[in-house]
């Protein structure tokens, strides 16, 4: 089985942004989910991952090996869908993977054919093999990314905000792929979409201002606030006040009214009702605590 385990990593770039602030996780099998806002550091955390950006300090140990003093080790054994990624125009999805599966070492012609076949049909893409993937739609050519990233049969898949931008139904065929790839492997999915990670991981971690503010089990955090928050429909008067007076977590429109949601250990005033808290509560609770203002406008 393996094991992924980050010791104490940090980057910090050349103009003074201090990108991670030592980093430590251990990811087993499975799928790992890393939720985090724009700018928390995910990004370069994967990039180090996929060993595109070198770390400052700290370690990678995958499967044993510090990947830092192998790359191409590593690289072997890595599937990787950046956030965004580039292709050929006019070039046919079957043509651009089989070059892909050369340059990543697939050099038996008939061994390559086979498996750019299996991972077109794997993807539900295989009646498109001949259609430039220039030509795709979103969530088409978000499949062919993990078409790609699966060639050589990889033991560590990174993928980074996958399904930004998709629509419900080719959201829903991404999540089924990415279920069905995780069972044997380590999968770190990197995204702030919370539902990704509700639907998709049993361990995850939330990454904020390059470092790590929290981890564990979906159900067990999510249970651990039960009994703190508090909601209240209330007019935008209202609001400013209760943001001076009390934690508001996040607030969505109702019916064209403002809902907020209220992190307090007791009731915050009347009014407020306690509801049973969702993945999405514990994100921005999370963040709250540690003095961010984030707020959800729905």
């Amino acid at each position: 089985m393996q094991r992924l385990k980050i010791e104490n990593l940090s980057k910090t770039y050349p103009a003074g942004v201090r990108a991670l602030d030592d980093v430590s996780l251990e990811i087993p099998n499975g799928m790992f989910g890393l939720l985090g806002p724009n700018g928390a550091g995910k990004s370069t955390f994967m990039r180090i991952l996929a060993t595109l950006t070198p770390a400052d300090s700290g370690l990678v140990i995958f499967d044993g090996q510090n990947i830092a003093r192998d790359t191409t080790w590593l690289r072997s054994r890595l599937g990787y869908l950046p956030q965004d990624f580039g292709v050929y125009p006019g070039v046919s999805a079957e043509h651009l993977l089989d070059h892909l599966a050369v340059l990543k070492g697939l050099t038996h012609k008939s061994d390559r054919r086979e498996q750019v076949a299996a991972l077109l049909q794997r993807t539900n893409l295989y009646q498109y093999r001949r259609q430039a993937v220039s030509t795709f739609s979103g969530g088409m050519r978000q499949r062919f990314g993990i078409a790609q990233a699966l060639l050589g049969n990889p033991q560590l898949v990174i993928v980074d905000e996958p399904t930004a931008g998709l629509d419900p139904s080719e959201r829903n065929r991404f999540h089924d792929l990415l279920n069905e790839i995780g069972e044997q492997i380590v999968v770190i999915l990197s995204t702030h979409i919370v539902d990704d990670v509700h639907d998709l991981c049993p361990q995850m971690a939330v990454l904020a201002g390059g470092r790590v503010i929290l981890e564990g089990k979906p159900e067990i955090l999510t249970h651990s606030l039960k009994g703190q928050l508090w909601r209240k429909t209330v007019t935008p008067a209202e609001l400013t006040e209760l943001q001076a007076a009390v934690r508001v977590i996040s607030t969505r429109r109702v019916a064209g009214r403002i809902q907020v949601h209220v992190y307090e250990g007791e009731r915050p005033g009347e009014g407020f009702e306690a509801f049973d808290p969702g993945l999405e509560d514990v994100y921005f609770a999370t963040l709250a605590g540690m003095g961010r203002k984030e707020e959800l406008t729905c």
